[in-house]
């Protein structure tokens, strides 16, 4: 009988926000996929590692899955994790893949997910507390309230057709489009709040667009009205 894979969310930052649902199933596995070629540079894992310390006693599989829209280098290294994931499902044994916020938004996990289940494994998904969601606890505001709509975009695509819509608008790691991004919240004349490194321990906090840098790292999370 083939084994489970199991995506599990591991929250947006602080290993306090992992559900107990995830500690739990860390637990239970005994192999333990990341996306990343070392689990020292992985952040998720780092994550994971404070929550559930014996996450360290078990086998790490390391999925080469690089940030890059070279599509042929994104199946080339998508087939590649598949294969060798389906190598253990094959022999009966359960893997979990962890990432950063929950496995359903924007996870690197829906691509493995994908080829498992044309390949008839079972695959299933522990929920984690979205980035958006801690973020906005942070800044200690409501995202939405009413009839109000939300809008969740990746900042590293186009941006302007976006901030067209209605409602608040979650522009999810903005840093490396961050000068971008900027003009065009001005152009539009849109206010914003962001949260950089939400639950990290260099985690900043900027209440106004005219406070956050055009430096922000990666995992930068705005929030505009």
């Amino acid at each position: 009988m083939a084994g489970i894979m199991y995506g599990i969310g591991v929250g947006p930052g602080d290993p306090e926000l992992m559900t107990l649902k995830a500690v739990k199933r860390i637990r239970e596995l005994k192999v333990i996929a990341i996306p990343h070629k070392n689990k020292e540079q992985c952040t998720a894992y780092q994550i994971a590692r404070q929550a559930v310390p014996e996450i360290e006693e078990k086998e790490c599989l390391h999925l080469h899955m690089p940030m890059t829209k070279d599509e042929n280098i994104l199946k080339e290294s998508h087939d590649q994790a598949a294969r060798t994931v389906m190598e253990y499902l094959d022999r009966g044994v359960d893997v979990g893949f962890i990432t950063l916020g929950d496995v359903s938004i924007y996870s690197t996990f829906n691509y493995l997910m994908e080829r498992l289940w044309t390949e008839g494994y079972d695959t299933r998904l522990e929920s984690g507390i979205p980035s958006f969601c801690a973020a906005a606890a942070r800044l200690g505001i409501s995202l939405v309230s009413g009839a109000e709509e939300l809008h969740i975009i990746p900042a590293s695509y186009q941006v302007r057709d976006a901030l067209k819509l209605p409602g608040v608008k979650v522009l999810m790691k903005a840093g490396r489009q961050m000068e971008a991004v900027k003009r065009e919240l001005k152009d539009c004349g849109a206010s914003a709040m962001m949260v950089e490194n939400c639950g990290m321990p260099d985690e900043r906090i900027y209440g106004s667009l005219d406070e956050i840098p055009e430096d922000a790292g990666y995992y930068s999370l705005m929030i505009v009205r």
